[in-house]
């Protein structure tokens, strides 16, 4: 951009792609309206003018400055920002300024931490649904089809591989068995990206040697907590991440909760322990979460939370392809948003016949304790929740 440019941009004030600093400062300022422009439309920052539009200069050395700018480029915000630096020297003083385009990457540009995107005259932290739009935008967007360009054959589990053709019912050891990249690739485990052969986010997931490796899978596990009172804003008692494959997700949120502890309870003179919750009816909404979650939200781990007397299970994403909370409490047939992956479960045993999730769930946590689960669906912030009550079972007190 040229002085008259700048002038121009003076003239017509601040607003969505101008921005006005009267010097350096910090720098923080700086650093927001950068990242801001580089997430939406781009813009320029100009230094040394007021927010009334006038040209006050900025006091500090010139080349000093520009070598601040240039060194804040590279380094400031999470990724180097490819923008164009300017000056002029005007007769209230040095004005320099910073034209920044759009910002094309994996993921948002982030600023201490932070995503910051531009709106009217501030630079703003985008709402959630703001900022999983901004995801989308920018090409982060997975489904169980997409490659993960990080992702080779060599990243693959075979023995895992083989082991899911064998719950299938196919002959692993029979020859001629077919090399091992094209059997991968016949299974939608690898696909064609470019001149390579990289593995899909469904090969990562079922058969991936590291799953949560990459920059775009390592939100996709179960978060654990336990708190101590009702709500997220009681103390945490204890904390885990359940990584790895989807199975390997399910086994190890579940064992973490099978750890937590159980209630005490009396049948006649006789003591026995029960659980928390019935084992199949929290691996059930853990196996849904993790095989249904959208995939595209990337930001979002599952969440399995403990609470004083309730569990969720809450999964990223609404529920898939039309369903509705009233069509999942009637057992209707599932329609998955993830078919490979649901498959995969399936025939690993994790899974029940399809269909037959929610009335298991019902009928056992009648059993356990008279209640019922309760899902919810937050379409506006973008996730599905099955909630379980922890009432003690009904033989408490002794039936």
């Amino acid at each position: 951009m040229e002085w008259l440019g700048v002038l121009k941009c003076i003239e017509t004030g601040e607003g969505r792609s101008t921005d006005f600093k009267r010097g350096l400062g910090d720098m923080s300022t700086i650093g927001k309206a950068m990242c801001a422009f580089a997430n939406t439309e781009g813009g320029v920052i100009i230094l040394g003018v007021d927010d009334a539009q006038a040209i006050v200069g900025v006091r500090e050395d010139a080349e000093r400055v520009q070598e601040r700018l240039t060194s804040f480029l590279q380094s400031g915000c999470s990724a180097p920002v490819s923008a164009l630096c300017g000056r002029h020297h005007d007769p209230s003083g040095w004005v320099h300024w910073i034209e920044v385009p759009r910002q094309r990457g994996l993921e948002p540009l982030r600023y201490d931490g932070r995503v910051w995107v531009r709106r009217a005259r501030s630079s703003v932290e985008p709402s959630p649904s703001e900022l999983q739009d901004l995801y989308n935008d920018f090409g982060y967007i997975l489904t169980e089809e997409r490659s993960i360009q990080a992702a080779t054959s060599s990243h693959m589990d075979l023995a895992r591989f083989r082991a899911y053709l064998r719950a299938l019912g196919l002959d692993t050891e029979e020859e001629p068995q077919p090399a091992a990249e094209d059997d991968l690739r016949n299974r939608g485990v690898l696909t064609k990206s470019g001149d390579a052969l990289r593995a899909t986010l469904y090969g990562v997931l079922a058969f991936g040697s590291d799953p949560q490796r990459y920059p775009q899978t390592r939100n996709f596990r179960v978060e654990c907590v336990a708190y101590a009172g009702e709500d997220r804003a009681s103390d945490s008692l204890q904390v885990a991440d359940a990584g790895g494959r989807l199975d390997e997700q399910v086994q190890r949120a579940v064992g973490w909760f099978a750890g937590l502890g159980r209630f005490e309870t009396y049948r006649g003179l006789v003591r026995e322990d029960r659980p928390l919750l019935p084992r199949p009816a929290i691996r059930e909404a853990l196996v849904n979460a993790v095989v249904h979650r959208d995939y595209a939200i990337t930001g979002s781990k599952v969440l399995l939370e403990v609470f004083g007397r309730h569990v969720d299970v809450t999964s990223p994403g609404t529920l898939p392809n039309h369903m509705s909370v009233e069509s999942v409490r009637a057992g209707a047939h599932p329609r998955s948003r993830n078919e490979s992956l649901a498959n995969y479960m399936l025939a690993m045993g994790f899974m029940e016949q399809r269909g037959r999730g929610w009335p298991m769930m019902r009928r056992d946590m009648r059993e356990f304790n008279g209640s019922e689960p309760e899902i919810a669906q937050d379409e506006r912030n973008r996730y599905v929740r099955v909630t379980f009550r922890l009432d003690p079972p009904r033989n408490q007190q002794g039936e």
